[in-house]
Formats: C-alpha cells, structure tokens, sequence
C-alpha cells in the first residue's frame, strides 16, 4: 500500500470511528511515517544526550536488503506480518490476511491504549496491519514465496493497434524486471512491482513453488479498510480486543469501493490528491478536508523535534536537547516503531513458535 491508502484512507477512517481531527491526524502520520523513517542509528544531541531510532523500511534496492538480520528486523514486523500457517519456517513466515498473529499485534497497541504514544502506536501497528492484505503471499525474509512468474494482469485496454504494441512491451518489461527481481533479491513483493499496491488491479502470477496465485486488490484493500476501522474502533472505546466491534458503516465502505476502483493514476500522491477531492466533496460527511503530510524536511515531525531538515540522514547536525524532545511526535513515533518490534519479534511470535530474530 501507499500514501494514498496509509496516509488518506486512515485518515477518513479514523474519522469515521470518532477520533478527532487531531487524533485522526495523528494516526495516520504514523501509519505513513513507517514507510519514510529510514533514517536509524542514535540521534545525538550536542551536550551528549543520545535517543536511539530504528529505521521502519529500506528502498528495495538498498545494499541492506541483502543482510539477512536488517530483512528480518524491519520488512517482517513492519510490512510482512508472518501468517503463522504451513508446515515448514518458510511457509510459516508468509503473510496472511487478518492472521492471528496481525490481530494479536494489534491487541497489544490496544493494551498500551493510555501511553503518551498509544496513537502513534497505532497507527505504526496499523501499517503492519492493513498491509497483511496487500501483502499476503509474500514474505519479509528472501524466499521461494516471493519469486513472481507470468504475471497477468486482467482489464488492461489493448484494443487497436497501438494498444496491443504498448500492452506487449509493457507485458514484456514487466516480465523482464519480475524475472530479474525474483533471481537476484526475491524479498518482499518487489518482483510484483506495483501490483500489489494499486487498490484497483486485478491480477495473477505463479511463485517460486508453482502455485497459482490470484488477487482481487480491491476486495482486499476494502477489506483492510474495514479491519483498520475496527481496530480504530476498538481503541475508542476503551477494549482490549477487536471482538464485538461494530463494523466499517455500509455506505462509507460503498464509498471507499468506488474511489479505490476509479482512482487510478500510477501516482500515488495524485491518488491521495483524488481522496482529497473526494472527502471535500462531501463523499464522507462527517470527515473534514484530509491535512497535508509533510515526510521530511520543514514542517516534519524530525525538524519540529530537532532542528534538523536535512531529507536523507542527520549529517553534521548535534541538535540541542530541549525538553519539547520527549513530548514530540517524533520521539513518541520511534518509541513506538521500538515498542512494535519488540512485541512482535519477542513475544507474540514465539508464542506461535516462530523467532525470527
């Protein structure tokens, strides 16, 4: 999933299930921020205080996608909630939609519901969670799962011509990188390219063991929406699990379909745009125009807690330790990012017999 789906559907359905503008806003920042925090290593402060970070996601072809413990640390807790289900590791490690193990994750930001970070805690807990049906099939370690073959992709326009010039080089291209992905960095859904995060495609590939796999995007994203709404939902009210929560209303979930099914651009800031509109629109009442994201730079949860601007790493700066630090979402985001790793990694999973780190 994308910014559009992260950052804009949390959004409208945090909004929908009773949190303030505020807090809506909040947990959709995180939700997102998961995606942009690559910065890891210690903050280091001037007088010599230091604030420890851990780097939520890589680019896919960066050289650390190929150290086994970096793969594990971040794509398995953050992007690749392992299913739990098969006989072998390898299978066990694939992502399941809404598995056990996502609900117990969630389960466990809800129990930590009265922490000063317990929004930011959900909505990083969140990304994990609403990526189970994105991702499913897949896995966060480099595995025969994530080998993608004779991808087919359904309802491309390729009458006439030119049409079916331009959809057999774009078959081709689109084969030649699968192919190239799953030989030489076969993790995550990379050799799927985009597919698996576009709300609106549907399409089919064979893995690395010869199963035939089908994926309908927009039921599944629907169906994030509606698991995300719940959790949300669940944190609102106070409860410690996600039983006898009420459901994604019908006609906001009606609503979602039809946007994420003509919201198409290959862009996905133009598709938040398009959430953007829609919600201004008047498509969702009750939920008021979705505020700007800022990832990196002025305006950033990192610059208004330190100082710093820089967009790729902290270089040369030593930012001076002001108590606003401890209450700023940046910090109460990476606690979070801590607090979610060690959840996952160190208690929920071996509870399922899986440790993975």
């Amino acid at each position: 999933m994308n910014i559009d789906f992260h950052y804009g559907v949390i959004y409208i359905v945090g909004r929908t299930a009773g949190l303030t503008p505020n807090e809506a806003q909040t947990v959709a920042h995180a939700c997102q921020y998961v995606d942009d925090a690559t910065t890891d290593g210690l903050l280091k402060f001037r007088d010599g205080q230091r604030f420890e970070r851990f780097a939520s996601a890589h680019g896919m072809i960066d050289y650390r996608n190929r150290v086994s413990e970096d793969n594990r640390e971040s794509w398995v807790p953050f992007h690749f909630v392992p299913g739990g289900e098969g006989a072998s590791f390898d299978d066990r490690l694939v992502c399941r939609p809404n598995s056990a193990i996502a609900q117990a994750l969630v389960c466990d930001a809800l129990a930590r519901r009265h922490q000063d970070n317990a929004l930011h805690r959900l909505g990083v807990t969140l990304h994990a969670y609403i990526d189970t049906w994105a991702h499913q099939g897949f896995s966060g370690i480099v595995s025969k799962h994530n080998h993608v073959e004779n991808i087919i992709v359904d309802g491309i326009d390729n009458h006439g011509l030119l049409g079916r010039i331009k959809s057999t080089l774009e078959t081709l291209k689109d084969t030649i990188v699968a192919e190239t992905l799953s030989d030489c960095l076969p993790l995550g859904h990379g050799a799927a390219l985009s597919f698996p995060d576009q709300p609106w495609t549907v399409w089919r590939y064979t893995n690395g063991h010869g199963q035939p796999i089908e994926r309908n995007n927009l039921n599944d994203f629907v169906a994030a929406a509606g698991g995300a709404y719940v959790a949300i939902r669940a944190f609102k009210d106070g409860k410690a699990d996600l039983s006898n929560t009420s459901g994604l209303p019908p006609d906001t979930a009606a609503a979602l379909r039809q946007l994420l099914e003509q919201n198409r651009s290959d862009d996905a800031d133009e598709r938040l745009s398009g959430l953007r509109q829609a919600v201004k629109a008047g498509k969702f009442p009750g939920v008021d125009d979705i505020p700007l994201y800022i990832a990196k730079g002025p305006g950033s949860w990192k610059h208004v807690a330190t100082g710093i601007i820089a967009s790729r790493d902290d270089g040369d700066d030593r930012p001076v330790w002001q108590p606003s630090f401890e209450t700023s979402d940046y910090r109460r985001f990476h606690d979070a990012v801590k607090e979610h790793r060690t959840a996952l990694l160190d208690v929920i999973l071996p509870q399922y017999g899986l440790r993975v780190c």
